[in-house]
This record gives C-alpha cells, sequence and structure tokens, in this order.
C-alpha cells in the first residue's frame, strides 16, 4: 500500500485529548490509566505524532507548519474494529426478524438461513460486486471513526471465493483511507460437501489454500470458528498447530454458544487473540490473561441475540486486556456502530469509559499487532485521531449510540469531515 503522509501540521485548540499509552496491550488495571490533557496541541511531522502540550511551548517548533483549530472539540486516537467480515453479497434480513421473535438458530439453518446461505451469495458475487459492497461499508466506517479494520473472509469456504474475498480487500486497501488487515478465515463453517467431515475440510484448507495465502503475504491471521457442531477442540487444536508452522498468527471464534473450551486453546496456543468469549470459564479467562491472548469482546452481536453479554469486567479484574469490536457480519450482526458499543461497554459490561477508549484503540491495535504503530497519541505513532462534537470523551458513552465524530485524520491528513470523505482515497 503506497504511503501518504501528512509532512507536518499542527492542530490547536484541542478541548480534552485522551489517549491510552504503550506499544502493547493494556491489561487489567491499566486499561483505565489513559493519559488525558487539556487546552491542547498536536505536532505532526511525516503523518506521526511528533509532539504534545502546551501551545506556547509547540508553537515556536512548528512556525512553518500549516494550522487546523480544532475549535476546543475533544480528540481521542482513531478507532480500531478488530473484528469485522464486512467482505460478503447476499442479505439475511429474514432472520433478524426471525430471530426477534424466538426462532431457533437451527431452526433458521432449516428455513434456509445461516451462513451457507451468505456463502451461496458470496460464491456468485464478483470480485467488482465485493469490491463495490465493500467500499460503501468502509465509508460508512470512516464517518464513525475508525481509521483500521480487520477483515475476515469465510463466505467461500473454498479455495475460489476464500481468494477473491481476499482480493477485494487488496483492490479496497488502494481506494480507502482505512488500513485494513485481512484475516483468512476459511474454517468458517463446514461446506455441504464436507458434511460430517470436518477434519478432511480442515486439511483442504491446509494443503491447497495456505500455500495460496503464504504466497501473498499480505494475509497475517488465520481464524477459526471452534465451536460445538463446527469445529472442536481437537480440529481447531490440529488446524491452528499447522496455520502456526506455516507462518500465520492466530485467532479463534471461541466459547461463544457452548464452554467448549475455546479460550484455553486459544492461551495454549498464544494466540494474538481469542474473540466472543460469552461462555468463557474462569480458569479459561485466567489462562488468556497469563498468555498475553487478548480478550476480543463483541457486544452488537450480543445485543442482536439477546444473549447474556460478556462481562467486561471479570475480564478486566482478570487482569486479561480486552479489545472491543463490531463483528459486522451477515446473520447475527450488521452494524458497525461504534457509539453503540461505547454505550453498551458501560452500561452492561462493566466497563468504565476509559477501559473503553482504550478496548477501541490500543487494545484494538494490539489484537492485529499493530500497538506499536498506531492506537495511541504518542511521539512516533502515526497521527491516526478524532475530533469530536463534545468538549470531553467522555460523551462517547453518554451520547448513547449517537454519532459524535466531527473530523478524521489519517497519518495527519484530514480524510473525513462533517459527512464528506476528504483528502486523497489512497494513504
Amino acid at each position: 500500500m503506497a504511503e501518504n503522509r501528512q509532512k507536518a501540521l499542527f492542530v490547536h485548540n484541542i478541548g480534552e485529548l485522551w489517549t491510552a499509552e504503550g506499544l502493547r496491550a493494556a491489561a487489567g488495571p491499566a486499561m483505565g490509566r489513559v493519559k488525558k490533557f487539556r487546552d491542547t496541541c498536536l505536532y505532526i511531522e511525516d503523518g506521526r505524532i511528533s509532539a504534545i502540550g502546551e501551545e506556547a511551548r509547540l508553537r515556536a517548533a512548528a512556525t512553518a507548519a500549516p494550522t487546523f483549530d480544532a475549535e476546543g472539540r475533544a480528540c481521542v486516537p482513531g478507532f480500531v474494529d478488530s473484528h469485522t467480515h464486512f467482505i460478503f453479497a447476499g442479505w439475511r434480513e429474514d432472520e433478524f426478524y426471525w430471530r426477534a421473535q424466538g426462532i431457533p438458530y437451527m431452526e433458521m439453518h432449516r428455513r434456509g438461513g445461516g451462513i451457507q446461505k451468505s456463502v451461496d451469495a458470496t460464491r456468485r458475487a464478483s470480485l467488482e460486486e465485493l469490491v463495490r459492497l465493500g467500499k460503501a461499508r468502509l465509508e460508512t466506517m470512516l464517518s464513525l471513526g475508525i481509521t483500521t479494520v480487520e477483515g475476515k473472509s469465510g463466505y467461500g469456504l473454498d479455495k475460489e471465493t476464500e481468494l477473491r474475498q481476499l482480493q477485494a480487500m487488496d483492490e479496497l486497501s488502494t481506494v480507502t483511507p482505512l488500513t485494513i488487515i485481512p484475516t483468512f478465515l476459511g474454517a468458517h463453517s463446514i461446506p455441504p460437501e464436507y458434511k460430517d467431515r470436518p477434519r478432511e475440510f480442515l486439511a483442504f484448507l491446509v494443503r491447497e489454500v495456505f500455500p495460496l495465502f503464504k504466497k501473498r503475504g499480505q494475509t497475517p491471521f488465520v481464524d477459526i470458528f471452534c465451536e460445538e457442531g463446527v469445529f472442536g477442540i481437537e480440529d481447531s487444536r490440529w488446524y491452528l498447530e499447522q496455520a502456526r508452522a506455516a507462518g500465520f498468527a492466530l485467532k479463534l471464534h471461541a466459547d461463544e454458544v457452548k464452554p467448549l473450551g475455546g479460550a484455553g486453546l486459544a492461551a495454549e496456543l498464544g494466540a494474538t487473540s481469542a474473540d466472543h468469549l460469552l461462555k468463557a470459564s474462569d480458569q479459561d479467562i485466567q489462562a488468556l490473561a497469563a498468555a498475553g491472548t487478548i480478550a476480543c469482546l463483541l457486544p452488537l452481536t450480543v445485543f442482536n441475540l439477546r444473549e447474556p453479554y460478556a462481562s467486561g469486567r471479570r475480564f478486566i479484574d482478570a487482569g486479561c486486556a480486552v479489545a472491543l469490536a463490531s463483528d459486522l457480519n451477515p446473520g447475527s450482526c450488521y452494524s458497525q456502530s461504534i457509539p453503540l458499543i461505547f454505550a453498551l461497554a458501560v452500561l452492561y459490561l462493566g466497563m468504565s469509559i476509559e477501559e473503553a477508549l482504550t478496548a477501541l484503540t490500543l487494545n484494538g491495535a494490539a489484537a492485529l499487532g499493530l500497538a506499536a504503530q498506531t492506537g495511541s497519541l504518542e511521539p512516533g505513532k502515526d497521527a491516526d485521531f478524532l475530533l469530536l462534537n463534545a468538549p470531553s470523551p467522555g460523551h462517547l458513552a453518554y451520547h448513547a449510540g449517537m454519532n459524535l465524530v466531527h473530523s478524521v485524520f489519517k497519518r495527519g491528513i484530514l480524510v473525513w469531515q462533517n459527512g464528506n470523505v476528504l483528502g486523497p482515497a489512497r494513504i
């Protein structure tokens, strides 16, 4: 991806600036230790944060730099959505209303719903259609302040469509300001042609598909849906060991429906993150904390499924690093609402606003292996930041479900403001 960085920029008259700090995920009590500046300025050089401080101190160093008046607005790092499935075709709105009527998931399958419906539609979609659909979703993300996003494959369950999903992300990386991190989720479900033969399907992915993605060199993560009725613990362990041996970092969809032990497996294998975790045991949560595996919680999915929320407080108090993400997907969560995530985190997950901010910035970046580059506003890191239509970042949860983003900067370049995509398409 071509680099395009703001050579210099002086952002002054910031009301409050809040940021986590560090080059790795913040865990346990450290998640709440957000640094707060009042009446401050940002000085950016070559697309990176050069300094944060009072105007009188920084103005002399920035005399030749263009200026941007924040007009008293609050400033936070750009949001990092570390778990999405945003490349897909087709819709499953009927399932949303079936779910509202209390119809069980397996009954939805019998009615022709579920992942396979999205697989069928995505297999039929051209690369051009997937790019068009993905571009619209990325533009919505940008308006919500997301500057870095993970995108999973997994709606192909075959070689050709899985590759086409990742090719769509490659093309989108050239036309969007967002940083896109692709994840291979070929093991999202068992396709009909491999019914009751999960290990054979996984072996096919290892043998036929891994080499293609390894050759591409742009797909750092391999993920698997470790769940009862899909891929059990032993099959998941075998597959992820193969992925690790091939040089991929690991992620797991773990313990969402049943307490299968996926979180413990993630810790055992040193996975970067374990995601969902609604039914994770206390023992496995402690193992995640000890292993440094990030617990990625997805409250929008729980909101849509009307299930009990995973307690962020439980994970943080156990010493875990918690990330929050949207899980945007066509079935259980067609939502990208960062504002709603903030509200749910504070109201139902037991998290403070400071912890929620860390989870959606620094820890989200760490879940993608990017914490040394982005996720916080510190000298040397990319100048990915937002200005809010509020005097303090504390309003992010207080304005429940309302988008407060006024301006989005990517590597120091203003790329979105008041409803308009600005600046170069390619960053």
